[in-house]
C-alpha cells in the first residue's frame, strides 16, 4: 500500500517514571513507578498517522541494541513501512528519560543515540517514498541540516509538508519558512520561534503573524486545554479543546500532528483536520504513556462531547 503520510524523524525508548512533583535542582525523589515505552516524536506521530487511518511510512535511525529492535517491531505492529529504518552499528538507540508529575505535567531529557545519525544522505536513499508521499511531517529530533533537507525536497516534489518546531530554542533557519506549509508550534515553541509571549489566544494569534511574515504559508499554535489557533495570511481562526479529564500530557502534539495530517491526507478540509486531530490529542491525555496513549479511527469516531 502506498504510504500517504511519510514521517522523517525519530525513534526514542521512552524511560517515564511517576513522581508527585518534578525534581528541583539537585535533589532526589521517591518515584511512583517506571515503565519503557516505545516514543521519540516522529515514531510517536507515525504511529497517531497510522491509527488514525493513513498508510505511513517511517525514515529514522536506531542503534544496533534490543531498544531499537523493540521500536522497529512496535511501529510494524501498526502497519507502519519501515524498510527505511535503518540501524546504526556500534550506536544506541535514542532515549527520553520522562518524569510526570501528580497534575500530569512532564520533564524530558532526550539522548539522540542513532537519532543523530539520519543524514540527508540517508534519507537521499529512500526519495522514491518522498516522492510516493502526499504529506511529509518533520521535527527537530534529527540533525537540522536533515531537517532542512527533506522540508526543501517535500517542496520540491509539491508536497504537503509539516514541521512540528520540537524541541525548539530559537528561530529557524530563514530559508526554511518558504518550504512549510503548516508550521504547527506549541506555545512554548511559538514563544522561542518568536521571541513573543504565547499565554493565550491573543498571542497566539500575534505570534502567528509574526511566522507567517516569515514566509511559512500557514500556522497551527496548540494551546493545550485552550484548544488551537490556525492561522493564514488572510484570517485567523480560534479551534477550542474538547473537555476532558487529563492524566498524562505526554505526545498529545504528537498526536494532533498525526492525527491532522492523516486527515489531511484522507482529502478532509482544513478545519475538519483540526478538529479531528483535537479530538484524537483530547483521547491521549486521558491515558497514560506515549504511544500507548495514542486512539485509534475507531475511538475518535466513536467520541462524544
Amino acid at each position: 500500500m502506498q504510504a500517504k503520510v511519510v514521517i522523517v524523524g525519530s525513534l526514542n525508548m521512552d524511560l517515564v517514571t511517576r513522581a508527585p512533583r518534578l525534581p528541583r535542582a539537585g535533589e532526589t525523589l521517591a518515584g511512583q513507578s517506571f515503565v519503557t515505552v516505545p516514543g521519540g516524536k516522529g515514531a510517536n506521530q507515525a504511529v497517531a498517522a497510522a491509527r488514525l487511518g493513513a498508510s505511513v511510512a517511517m525514515i529514522g535511525c536506531v542503534g544496533d541494541d534490543a531498544y531499537g529492535e523493540q521500536l522497529r517491531s512496535a511501529l510494524m505492529v501498526e502497519g507502519i513501512d519501515c524498510e527505511a529504518v535503518t540501524n546504526v552499528a556500534n550506536e544506541s538507540t535514542g532515549v527520553a528519560l520522562i518524569v510526570v508529575d501528580d497534575s500530569s505535567q512532564n520533564a524530558i531529557v532526550i539522548v539522540a543515540g542513532g537519532n543523530g545519525h539520519v543524514t540527508s544522505e540517508v534519507v537521499d536513499g529512500f526519495d522514491a517514498l518522498l516522492s510516493r508521499a502526499e504529506v511529509i511531517i518533520c521535527q527537530l529530533e534529527v540533525p537540522m541540516a536533515t531537517v532542512g533537507y527533506v522540508l526543501k525536497r517535500g517542496h520540491e516534489l509539491g508536497k504537503t509538508v509539516i514541521l512540528n518546531p520540537a524541541p525548539v530554542s530559537g528561530p529557524l533557519p530563514a530559508e526554511w519558512y518558504a518550504w512549510v506549509d503548516y508550521l504547527i508550534p506549541n506555545e512554548s515553541e511559538a514563544t522561542a520561534l518568536t521571541g513573543l509571549p504565547v499565554d493565550s489566544v491573543a498571542t497566539a494569534d500575534a505570534a502567528a503573524t509574526a511566522l507567517l511574515a516569515s514566509g511559512v504559508s500557514k500556522v497551527i499554535v496548540t494551546l493545550g486545554e485552550q484548544g488551537a489557533l490556525f492561522a493564514t495570511r488572510a484570517h485567523s481562526q480560534h479551534f477550542p479543546a474538547p473537555k476532558v479529564k487529563a492524566i498524562d500530557t505526554t505526545a498529545a502534539g504528537d498526536t494532533f500532528v498525526g492525527g491532522f495530517a492523516a486527515a489531511l491526507a484522507d482529502g478532509k478540509p482544513e478545519s475538519e483536520a483540526i478538529r479531528f486531530g483535537q479530538i484524537a490529542a483530547a483521547l491521549s491525555v486521558t491515558r497514560s504513556g506515549a504511544q500507548p496513549s495514542i486512539p485509534t479511527l475507531n475511538d475518535v469516531q466513536s467520541y462524544q462531547p
